[in-house]
């Protein structure tokens, strides 16, 4: 929910006028979530959708089924993603369920066409941004004995044991853990923001986790950081590829629906989370590299390489500049 006393994050001009504001909030946190910094309120609870993905898959991981299943890294990387639907996305995620000894058809995430109309405007499941998460539930699944039909139900051995994944990440109990329906039909949770930024500090910072944990959390977040066109895509450009790719895989990057953003800074043990009131992304990664830059885990090049989503120009299609999106609070 809208948090009523949350800063003005982002303010849009068009000329000399003011046409938009944005307002949100955003944590970054540290070990056990001591909160480091943040602007608005950290507690405010939210959907993280997309943004927990790399939780999502520990089952995966954990169960052995990837492992069985024989799981190449990109293949891995892929069930963490919100992908383009590009060529690359959609071979992967085939893969993964051939593997499983299923096919497309057993995919309940809906369908939808690539990110870019000139891929292949058709819609289908293969291509849906949510496929290679589907397919990481179905392989684990099948290892588990599972119907594959009824992987999406709550009640179901793969959502259990997400569910519990979750609340272990987090810290949260179970009566704090919110849940409803994402847009791909899956169980997704609601939590406040803080929890969020902890489940991701954790995730790519696992070193106070059980081993077997650990290594489940390092397996996941180096196939994500070691493969980033697979977490999101490159047609069109995308700003979580953009960021672990010119870190050289320093830092995970994970965008949710509803302007959501997060990110973990490996070997630094920070995780940090953001949420736009009003479910915009345009101002995230502007927010997310002001963060990264003020607490000095970018260097010059670094911001150089990302200066697109940074940029305060906006541009109509002609390239006339037409206004500036510039940060009012971070």
């Amino acid at each position: 929910m809208t948090a009523e006393n949350n800063p003005i994050i982002g303010r849009l001009t068009r000329g000399e006028k003011l046409e938009s504001l944005h307002r949100g909030a955003w944590v970054l946190v540290g070990g056990n979530g001591e909160v480091l910094a943040h602007a608005g309120d950290p507690q405010q609870r939210i959907f993280p959708r997309s943004a927990t993905k790399s939780i999502q898959a520990l089952p995966l991981l954990e169960s052995g089924a990837a492992d069985t299943a024989g799981l190449t890294d990109q293949e891995l990387a892929l069930t963490v993603a919100s992908h383009n639907g590009e060529p690359i996305h959609a071979q992967a995620a085939a893969a993964i369920l051939a593997k499983a000894g299923l096919s497309a058809d057993h995919l309940q995430c809906g369908e939808a066409a690539p990110a870019i109309a000139e891929l292949n405007g058709t819609k289908a499941r293969i291509t849906h941004n949510c496929s290679g998460k589907h397919a990481g539930y179905l392989t684990t699944a099948v290892h588990l004995g599972d119907d594959p039909n009824i992987y999406l139900s709550p009640h179901s051995q793969v959502q259990l044991a997400v569910h519990q994944v979750m609340l272990e990440m987090t810290d949260l109990a179970a009566s704090d853990l919110g849940l409803a329906i994402d847009g791909c039909s899956a169980p997704t949770f609601e939590m406040p923001l803080a929890s969020l930024a902890l489940g991701i500090q954790r995730m790519t910072n696992p070193t106070e986790l059980a081993a077997p944990r650990a290594s489940a959390c390092h397996r996941i977040i180096q196939a994500a950081v070691t493969h980033p066109e697979m977490v999101a895509g490159t047609t069109p450009p995308r700003f979580d590829t953009d960021l672990m790719r010119v870190t050289n895989g320093r830092i995970f990057s994970k965008v949710g629906a509803e302007g959501v953003q997060t990110f973990g800074v490996l070997g630094e043990g920070v995780g940090f989370a953001a949420k736009m009131d009003d479910g915009t992304i345009r101002s995230l990664s502007r927010l997310a590299l002001a963060v990264l830059g003020e607490f000095g885990y970018l260097d010059a090049r670094e911001r150089a390489d990302l200066a697109m989503w940074s940029d305060p120009v906006i541009r109509n299609a002609a390239g006339i500049e037409v206004g500036r999106h510039t940060l009012a609070s971070w």
